[in-house]
């Protein structure tokens, strides 16, 4: 069963009738999540967010917006360009991903090194308890030092909370120029060196920085036809944006910046973009790698969070531990905020194959005091293995938290805490 209200009233009625009745529930926005967070296990009620698709109120001069949560991001991104102003938030889903599936999520995506995540960015949260309570912390406040932020207790929770219905969000001023380098490099400790140097160089003006490594291109050349814009193979690539307000002056610092890279041996080669067309070519070697893995054979999909100069070290690892029996094994991420992208591809489904694979990996990660879900979360998919970055003590917390905002335990089961711990 789906259902889909239009109103925080309509959702608050459904929740108290399931909750009374102890029917299991599941939120569903625009369904993008790789970890089946919004996908029922067994008979869950289905309550979709689609048709919570109003903007409440864009405030031009403080910069915040207010909509309900069933709003696709790219749709509000497009209404916010006609106020000079931007979603702090991007994603290749941005399409058909809905804001409050993202808030719910604490999805990352590839501005989070220039706007910060959602924990900052979002400034108020209305949402509804299991029991059909209407938790109204829409606030648009910047600063609120009155007790407990309990906003923060449902961005992230992956539904198991409660249901969010609208959110009050800080949106910057939109730039009025951005310049893309896509640059290549020899190693990884170039790449770093590489992202140092921008940071350094760029300064207020760096949103993003990405990478990528070769096989990556080889992926996206192959199985999609992309073309490669510097002509020639190499072992990394690095994406550099810079946004600001001034073209003549954001540019000009960008290519100070690739020029003294080449001249210091950090990169090997590299070109600039300004023009939209180019900007998105460029953006679409990046943002496509996913897509193309789909053509390589059974995928398996790591999203972890590691120190930056141990980012690409597991790839390595992946190599040597499987060798030949995996199509393809490659690494890219949001270099800015050390979260990499690990994937494996193999011909078919092999057991031995993923027995050398899971719990290697989120061993590994927690070895390295890293997160084995860096924006994704852990829907369905990675409940069991909580235990590699959060500690027994932090679990008892969010059990007890989760007991306390629903005692049946109906929204989202079998989600974020398996059923022994919640």
């Amino acid at each position: 069963v789906v259902l889909k209200p239009a109103t925080t009233e309509e959702v608050s009625q459904l929740l108290k009738h399931c909750n009374s009745r102890n029917l299991a529930v599941v939120p569903q926005g625009g369904r993008t999540g790789l970890v089946g967070g919004s996908v029922p296990v067994f008979d869950e009620v289905v309550i979709s967010t689609s048709l919570m698709n109003k903007v409440i109120n864009i405030d031009k001069v403080s910069g915040i917006l207010v909509c309900q949560a069933g709003c696709v991001l790219e749709a509000l991104d497009n209404q916010l360009a006609e106020h000079n102003l931007i979603m702090p938030l991007d994603l290749g889903a941005k399409g058909s991903c809905q804001i409050g599936g993202n808030v719910s999520t604490n999805a990352g995506g590839l501005r989070l090194l220039r706007y910060g995540s959602l924990h900052g960015s979002v400034l108020g949260v209305e949402a509804v308890l299991a029991d059909g309570t209407i938790v109204d912390c829409l606030a648009t406040l910047r600063k609120d030092n009155t007790g407990y932020d309990v906003k923060q207790l449902f961005i992230g929770s992956e539904g198991t909370l409660g249901i969010i219905t609208a959110v009050a969000v800080a949106v910057p001023t939109r730039p009025q120029s951005v310049t893309v380098c896509f640059v290549a490099c020899k190693s990884y400790s170039e790449v770093q060196e590489t992202f140092s140097r921008a940071r350094g160089n760029l300064g207020e003006i760096l949103s993003a920085c990405e990478f990528m490594d070769s096989k990556c291109m080889e992926m996206v050349q192959q199985k999609l036809g992309l073309v490669n814009p510097l002509g020639s193979d190499f072992p990394f690539y690095v994406l550099v944006e810079a946004s600001g307000s001034n073209p003549v002056h954001d540019q000009e610092k960008v290519a100070a910046f690739v020029e003294s890279a080449l001249n210091d041996g950090i990169i090997e080669d590299g070109t600039l973009a300004t023009e939209p067309s180019k900007i998105q070519q460029i953006w679409g070697l990046r943002e496509r790698i996913a897509e193309a893995m789909m053509h390589d054979g059974i995928q398996r999909k790591f999203d972890i969070s590691l120190p930056i100069n141990r980012l690409y070290d597991i790839v390595e690892e992946m190599r040597r531990r499987i060798g030949s029996r995996a199509n393809t094994i490659l690494g890219y991420g949001h270099l800015g905020d050390g979260n990499l992208h690990l994937n494996i591809t193999s011909a078919a489904h092999d057991k031995s194959l993923d027995a050398d694979i899971v719990p290697f990996v989120y061993e590994w990660t927690a070895g390295e005091k890293g997160s084995i879900s860096a924006e994704h979360g852990l829907g369905v998919m990675k409940p069991q293995y909580i235990g590699y970055s959060k500690s027994p003590e932090a679990v008892r917390l969010m059990k007890a938290i989760k007991a306390s905002f629903d005692p049946k335990g109906i929204l989202n089961p079998y989600k974020v805490l398996t059923s022994g711990q919640s």
